[in-house]
């Protein structure tokens, strides 16, 4: 290559764009030959991924999808979701990552609200897709996205399968699809949050978004393996919906690196601890509930999980829960990140220096908030609106900027000014930053304590009776008090073949031995405690402490 004349003019080259379509530069040559695997249905490798993902998007342009457009998806975690987490995005459109555990009257409203004019839809939902339709006249196309390869009958005007449409595009897309140009700053994909109040919010993230939080989230879990890190010869099952923030961000990270992927489709206990064992799983993340049940179904009881690393996000990583899976052999931490994050920010890591500490400073460490990702500003802001000095250990909101934050809600100014009133994202949650620097939750604004003009955090003392021999699972919420304001009112589920070995009473005992060595504080004596069949759910497997409130007000 010769260089210019002298004195020719010389300008910059473009800048790169960071594109989603750049996540898959690599793989193409490093792992070609690795699996991806959808249940029991269909194995694969890389470069037919690959060539896949080139016919999804023949297909959808031959549909009629146009830079800026929606396409929702209706389907369990799948290879054909995976799919779509590349080929939408990389033709210029948005993907709409419809939340499928919504009443039906949500889902319509929010398919109405995101506009979309093609939805891919699972047989299990096609019934609710065509009582939807006739309210629904953005939507132009319907495709079925069954495990057979067949359109099902429905009354659903389907324009077919999306198996053999797929196939009918193979020639068109041979040589590989011409992926445009985009802008960085194009929105990639779209979903909705749950809605505790008022209608769901509509989160998105453009390609330069989810490219940095893939490659944030890949430098630190693969520079910080203990307890839990990700390597490119792991095997990745996700146990978090891909209509959920993107399952984490992880399927995006685990696709760039070429790791091995298991899709489990709809959830079932049994089939997924059976697959886990199987595929010699050894990364996965999920609510702490999904531990609960691989824990405890009964047909996992002689299953061998050790291997397995788990991240564990959506609320706090109790203590008892994270010994009852260290007991099993799982590797284990929290995270924290929420729908408006992308969503991971933070993850407890292990300094060098816990190599040397004791079991119990171990299992503390794993289980609090997290220690910033990279280009992550993580601070603390006062009821004044002021940020604290990190060292103080004062107690406030936790307040958040880093390049992969949401810009807002979709078309709706209010609420995406109220989230980053003063330039700060507003998490809702209140926190502390310890003095290792560790982000330390206690508790959501909406659910901590008041008692006597004092906050107790309900997340302290879920973590405390969480380690009773006699508890699975707890959730603690507020209940009006007329001497104190509020007090704290316990929710526990007995594990199984327990029953005999603890009453409220015991419960109780156990509690106030963390009030005498001060763990926890002293006016925690108020509680309390029951013992129930279920806590209530909320639509991605969250304890539903909003239910809980309205059943105890309505006794």
């Amino acid at each position: 290559m010769h260089p210019p004349p002298a004195g020719a003019p010389w300008s910059a080259p473009p800048v790169q764009q960071l594109l989603i379509r750049d996540l898959l530069s690599r793989v193409r040559a490093w792992a070609p030959a690795t699996r991806i695997t959808y249940r029991d249905v269909r194995s694969h490798d890389y470069a037919e991924f690959l060539a896949r993902v080139d016919r999804a998007a023949a297909l959808l342009v031959g549909l009629g999808v146009r830079p800026g457009d929606r396409v929702g998806v209706m389907d369990w975690d799948s290879h054909r979701y995976l799919e779509m987490f590349f080929a939408v995005p990389m033709i210029g459109a948005v993907l709409h990552t419809v939340n499928v555990r919504l009443t039906p009257e949500q889902i319509g409203w929010t398919i109405r609200h995101a506009g979309d004019s093609l939805v891919l839809v699972h047989p299990d939902f096609l019934e609710i897709a065509a009582g939807l339709a006739p309210s629904l006249p953005e939507v132009r196309t319907w495709i079925s996205l069954s495990d057979e390869g067949v359109a099902p009958e429905t009354t659903l005007p389907l324009a077919g399968d999306y198996e053999p449409l797929l196939a009918a595009r193979a020639g068109e897309a041979a040589g590989g699809w011409p992926w445009p140009d985009l802008d960085e700053n194009t929105v990639a994909t779209l979903f909705y949050t749950t809605g505790t109040t008022g209608d769901p919010k509509g989160v998105f993230f453009t390609h330069r978004q989810i490219v940095l939080h893939t490659l944030a989230a890949g430098a630190t879990f693969a520079a910080h393996h203990r307890p839990v890190g990700i390597a490119a010869d792991d095997v990745y099952l996700p146990l978090t919906p891909m209509f959920h923030v993107h399952a984490w961000g992880i399927p995006y990270l685990a696709t760039m690196l070429g790791i091995e992927q298991v899709y489990p489709g709809r959830y079932d206990p049994q089939r997924l601890a059976e697959w886990i064992v199987r595929h010699r799983v050894t990364f996965s993340h999920c609510v702490p509930t999904l531990v609960q049940m691989l824990l405890h179904h009964p047909t996992a009881a002689g299953l061998d999980f050790s291997g397995l690393k788990l991240v564990i996000g959506g609320a706090p990583l109790p203590k008892g829960l994270a010994a009852a899976a260290q007991a099993r052999g799982i590797r284990i931490m929290g995270g924290y990140g929420m729908s408006e994050t992308c969503p991971v920010v933070a993850a407890p890591h292990w300094k060098p220096e816990h190599a040397a500490a004791d079991d119990d400073t171990r299992l503390d460490v794993l289980c609090r908030t997290g220690f910033a990702f990279p280009l992550v500003e993580a601070r603390i802001m006062g009821t004044d609106g002021a940020i604290l000095p990190p060292a103080s250990r004062e107690t406030g909101e936790l307040v958040l900027r880093c390049p992969w934050l949401t810009a807002g809600y979709y078309r709706d100014e209010d609420r995406s000014r109220e989230l980053w009133q003063g330039g700060w994202l507003h998490t809702g949650d209140i926190a502390y930053l310890d003095a290792d620097g560790y982000i330390r939750i206690t508790d959501r604004l909406k659910d901590v304590i008041k008692i006597g003009g004092e906050w107790i955090s309900s997340q302290e003392l879920e973590s405390a009776l969480s380690r009773h021999e006699s508890v699975r699972e707890v959730a603690v919420v507020a209940r009006p008090d007329p001497k104190w304001d509020e007090h704290p009112c316990a929710l526990g589920v007995r594990r199984e073949g327990a029953a005999g070995s603890g009453s409220e009473r015991d419960l109780g005992r156990f509690l106030h031995r963390s009030i005498d060595d001060g763990t926890i504080h002293k006016r925690a004596i108020l509680t309390e405690i029951r013992f129930v069949d279920a806590l209530p759910r909320t639509s991605v497997g969250k304890v539903d402490k909003k239910e809980i409130r309205r059943r105890l007000a309505a006794e």
